[in-house]
């Protein structure tokens, strides 16, 4: 389930909810609503695994 994957990357990374939603999804709001009941889009859910993989990748190198 994406919300708890987004869950343990926001635990892992210490970043806050709404900067995730900032940068993932271009909505500050996108956790919180995922947490109250909200489904995201296909597309919109790829582009969120897609930030998710490639941030973690990115601060593995640093």
């Amino acid at each position: 389930m994406l919300i708890r994957r987004i869950e343990r990357f926001l635990r892992d990374t210490g970043m806050p909810w709404t900067k995730f939603g900032r940068l993932a999804a271009h909505d500050p709001r996108f956790v919180g609503d995922l947490r109250n009941g909200r489904t995201p889009r296909p597309d919109t859910a790829k582009r969120i695994e897609h930030f998710m993989n490639t941030y973690s990748e990115t601060s593995r190198a640093d």
